[in-house]
């Protein structure tokens, strides 16, 4: 039986490419640099908004100091203005629903900095009570390094046998991967389906009500096990 139920964010559960490509376009122009296209920048996300900046820099302008430029000027705008064209993906608030009525715990491991993750997910799932939000932190390794998993079983109370991953990226795979936990895969993310089949998880779906059907086949699993045992 899986207890926990641990979710990337960008890519995973909300659609923020257009309003990330908004900040950081808006960031870079302020700096005088050239903006980048949306697909551009959708192939950019998944290991930090440093990492992002870096990937959106053009070249000889890629220092930490260029970083932090942009990043001091992408954080305001997108807490301003990060809901104006996130939405959730489709049948994600309803599978939310299902696992909470299903009495799993949920949890979200993001590597967007932690303000904007925490305040997006109370945003757009106000009706879900998450056991962890965790995002990027100073002096906390990001994804695919597996602490933040393992942070979040800590919290939660659970082995890493009750956990059950789902992410949109390579980079979740690996997370997953170096936790030593179960994995699925979305294909609505950022993420071509290649890259995340790449990394062998245990499964990848194409909709959020996939999910619902594993979980409910992994808890079916489980209850037969515990009949036969006790037979």
């Amino acid at each position: 039986m899986k207890k926990l139920v641990i979710f990337d964010l960008d890519g995973t559960l909300l659609n923020t490419v257009g309003d990330i490509a908004a900040a950081t376009n808006h960031a870079l122009q302020e700096h005088h640099y050239p903006t980048r296209s949306e697909e551009e920048i959708r192939s950019f996300v998944g290991n930090g908004i440093n990492k992002l900046f870096e990937r959106a820099l053009p070249e000889g302008h890629k220092t930490q100091e260029d970083i932090l430029q942009i990043r001091s000027s992408f954080i305001p705008y997108y807490n301003a203005h990060g809901t104006e064209k996130t939405v959730p993906f489709p049948g994600i608030p309803e599978l939310l629903e299902y696992l909470q009525e299903q009495g799993a715990q949920l949890a979200v491991a993001s590597n967007k900095y932690e303000q904007a993750t925490r305040s997006l997910v109370a945003h757009y799932f106000p009706q879900i009570r998450f056991t962890a939000v965790l995002g990027q932190r100073e002096g906390i390794p990001v994804k695919p390094d597996p602490f933040i998993v393992h942070e979040i079983c800590a919290t939660a109370g659970a082995d890493l046998s009750e956990v059950l991953y789902v992410g949109d990226s390579g980079v979740d795979m690996q997370t997953a991967i170096h936790a030593g936990v179960d994995v699925i895969g979305v294909t609505w993310g950022c993420r071509p389906r290649t890259e995340l089949e790449k990394f062998q998880p245990n499964w990848v779906v194409d909709q959020a009500a996939e999910i619902q059907r594993i979980y409910s086949d992994l808890s079916t699993d489980s209850s037969s096990m515990t009949a036969n045992k006790q037979a």
